[in-house]
């Protein structure tokens, strides 16, 4: 299981967040959202999300 941490300052290079899939996880912390590549990211999350990743946006299971 890797576990895949998107936050303002620093995100795993896209190919990888798009290669994530079954046991994976992705953490897409609230600061992403400063990211001038937010929508590439984002993108790249939802291919992470159709392969079985566990998808996380901070603070929203609170």
């Amino acid at each position: 299981m890797t576990t895949h941490t998107i936050a303002a300052t620093s995100a795993p290079a896209l190919g990888d967040i798009r290669q994530a899939g079954v046991g994976d996880w992705v953490v897409f912390q609230r600061s992403a959202t400063e990211r001038r590549d937010f929508a590439k990211c984002w993108e790249a999350v939802g291919v992470a999300l159709k392969r079985g990743a566990v998808v996380d946006v901070e603070g929203e299971r609170d």
